[in-house]
């Protein structure tokens, strides 16, 4: 038996960018839950195969850009009319671009910050209108481990990071007196197919497991069990926090 204040089966949770990788082994751990799960992302083909491999017969996929203001608005207000109100929120979709500082285009810091910082705020003020108004939502904002600490060649990405870490925390100060809680989780190196290079890079990932006092790199599902204490009424008193899981690298030198 569960402990009731973990039980978040029912709720309606909108995930986006949640076609493969993280995202998608988070709206996993969502149904899994018992929730009733919305993928997003801007491919419907791709969205409708992924949305087909989850468990429960509460798999719904919503197709909208998550960087256009129209398409977040469209986008949120077909949700919770096909779908039902949202209790949850994660706001998964970015991208990562890697280059020398120096040699960075300006094109590529402009869609960087669209994909890893405007998404979360486009999607989460439109979400957050409406659980502001019916008075609870719980929302969680992918962060990472480079919110923190960063590595050379990816200073734009961290910047991106940083600044989610810092909006969740305004996010927290703006809707927590109306009842929504917003947090954010922040992975370490996690093996997914994005990540695939590193992980098959032997010397990066030598450097990883030494590096990790866990020893070794992160699967996503380490991930689920963070989100599912931050989706549920066992946070509710938490507010404005970035949940690393990064198997101790923040902690150590």
């Amino acid at each position: 038996m569960t402990h009731p204040l973990f039980d978040i089966s029912g709720r309606t949770a909108l995930v986006t960018g949640s076609s493969r990788g993280i995202g998608l082994a988070l709206a996993r751990g969502l149904a899994e839950a018992g929730c009733t799960v919305v993928l997003n992302g801007r491919d419907g083909d791709r969205l409708a195969k992924a949305a087909a491999g989850l468990p429960g017969g509460r798999v719904h996929t919503a197709v909208f850009d998550v960087t256009d203001g129209a398409s977040v608005a469209a986008g949120i207000a077909d949700v919770e009319e096909r779908v039902g109100p949202l209790d949850i929120l994660v706001n998964n979709a970015g991208m990562q671009l890697r280059a020398p500082l120096l040699e960075f285009a300006e094109t590529d810091w402009h869609r960087i910050l669209d994909a890893n910082l405007t998404s979360a705020f486009l999607v989460g003020r439109e979400a957050a209108r409406r659980m502001t108004e019916r008075g609870h939502g719980k929302i969680v904002n992918i962060c990472s481990l480079q919110s923190e600490v960063v590595r050379p060649g990816i200073a734009p990405y961290a910047a991106t990071k940083g600044a989610l870490k810092m909006l969740t925390k305004g996010m927290c100060a703006d809707w927590g007196p109306s009842g929504v809680q917003v947090n954010g989780l922040g992975p370490g190196y996690i093996e997914t197919e994005l990540t695939r290079p590193l992980v098959e890079d032997e010397e990066f990932s030598a450097w990883v497991r030494r590096r990790t006092p866990a020893g070794r790199w992160g699967r996503t599902e380490d991930l689920v069990g963070g989100l599912l204490f931050l989706a549920s009424p066992a946070a509710d008193f938490v507010g404005g926090q970035i949940l690393y899981v990064d198997g101790g690298m923040t902690s150590v030198l």
